[in-house]
């Protein structure tokens, strides 16, 4: 979304509503293709959502806003393209990890066990996927999102596309914040309750005392970041502990099922059929109504 007036507020030349709008719309896409590949796979309908509320995997909005912004210096052709998409992606997907594990206390992804990996973070596997994703980014998908945001733009004043870009980056900061505090008191609440020797053990049962010795407090806690909230939305959540072996926390939960719905094998085949290019949409919706 582009501002109009004389005085532009931009970011390495993209107007900062153009680069919020990428975030958002990239975000929502990152949801939708995480959430069809767990159906393919797992044959599951379950989380792949960033926070605790809303259809957003913010992963796939800010690398791909980071991608096209610093891609710009790379786009003479296709070479320098996939070579800039290898250190940039590399670079953003060590960062994310890194922050992923001190912020939320999540471990996103572990290339541990994949050759030329650095701290189990990044791999050149990965690194030479990013050379080629840029390569897609760049000529291929994000031209056809600039026709989508100039479409909308016709569809809206400038105004209320500003009104609702914000909007919806509020409700994202916001969930943010919320998401960082109700994973920290389940971190806290899982080590304390199922007494998991990690490491700075005394400081965080130090800070269980502090939280969860305020009743009222507690009592909110337990009521909006409950054991089936937290596992449900983000079923990969786990801690190493201190002779490094890895603890799922949904272990402890074998009632909660992590996901929100299981399908049978034969909608599981259709969707990978849909995957595929072939069209069983029709036979998807009965299986649906049918369960």
């Amino acid at each position: 979304m582009e501002e109009n007036t004389k005085k532009k507020w931009t970011i390495l030349g993209f107007s900062i509503w153009r680069i919020l709008a990428y975030f958002i719309i990239y975000s929502v896409l990152g949801y939708v293709i995480e959430t069809l590949y767990s159906m393919m796979t797992k044959g599951t309908w379950e989380s792949r959502q960033s926070f605790l509320y809303g259809p957003f995997c913010s992963i796939y909005g800010l690398g791909a806003v980071i991608m096209i912004v610093f891609l710009q210096y790379f786009k003479k052709n296709n070479n320098t393209l996939f070579w800039g998409g290898f250190l940039i992606g590399s670079v953003t997907e060590y960062i994310i990890s890194f922050l992923g594990e001190k912020i939320f206390h999540v471990i996103w992804w572990d290339y541990s066990n994949m050759p030329l990996n650095i701290h189990g973070r990044i791999c050149v596997f990965f690194s030479l996927f990013w050379g080629f994703l840029a390569i897609y980014l760049i000529s291929y998908a994000n031209p056809r999102i600039d026709k989508l945001i100039a479409w909308i733009q016709k569809k809206f004043s400038l105004k209320t596309l500003k009104i609702m870009t914000t909007m919806v980056i509020l409700f994202l900061f916001v969930d943010f914040i919320l998401t960082g505090f109700a994973i920290n008191m389940f971190y806290l609440r899982m080590i304390h309750e199922h007494d998991i020797q990690v490491n700075a053990k005394e400081k965080m049962e130090n800070l269980y005392e502090k939280y969860y010795s305020n009743e009222k407090l507690a009592n909110i806690i337990n009521t909006f970041f409950s054991n089936r909230k937290i596992i449900r939305t983000f079923p990969n959540l786990k801690a190493i502990d201190k002779n490094g072996n890895i603890i799922y926390f949904d272990s402890f939960f074998p009632d909660i099922e992590p996901y929100y719905y299981k399908f049978d094998k034969n909608l599981k085949n259709e969707l990978e059929s849909i995957l595929k290019g072939e069209r069983n949409e029709g036979r998807i919706y009965q299986y649906l109504k049918a369960s």
